[in-house]
């Protein structure tokens, strides 16, 4: 199989794969070569793929979306960490994603201080007309 994994910004990886590992919103789904057509939703965990000389490799994903079709198996998320040690890979995830959810947090509240000024700015206006 040939796996590719893609964010928004760049293509993370493209390599050919023997088997696959990933996990859905229903639980842990494995895939050979041979696995039929498939399309999932991935939750935020780790992706796990060995090499075909054997090697067992992972990618954290944030959450994404897995479609596999005939031999090509493509993965979108808004953002993965590949890595050859579990350890040191969960590490670095919970590191890389709780500052983009501290970033995320800071411009969702910056968003709706704007919102709720424009609200008062639209209130003002009525009382003027």
């Amino acid at each position: 199989m040939r796996l590719k994994i893609v964010t928004p910004r760049k293509i993370l990886m493209d390599r050919e794969v023997s088997r696959i590992v990933a996990e859905g919103p229903d639980g842990a789904f494995g895939m050979l070569p041979n696995h039929i057509d498939f399309v999932s939703q991935l939750v935020p965990g780790i992706l796990t793929y060995e090499t075909t000389d054997g090697t067992e490799c992972y990618a954290g994903i944030r959450a994404g979306t897995l479609v596999k079709c005939a031999e090509e198996v493509l993965v979108s998320t808004s953002n993965a960490i590949l890595g050859h040690d579990l350890e040191s890979l969960q590490d670095r995830v919970q590191e890389v994603f709780r500052d983009l959810d501290e970033n995320e947090r800071a411009a969702r509240s910056a968003l709706a201080r704007l919102e709720a000024q424009m609200v008062r700015r639209f209130l003002d206006l009525e009382q003027y007309a």
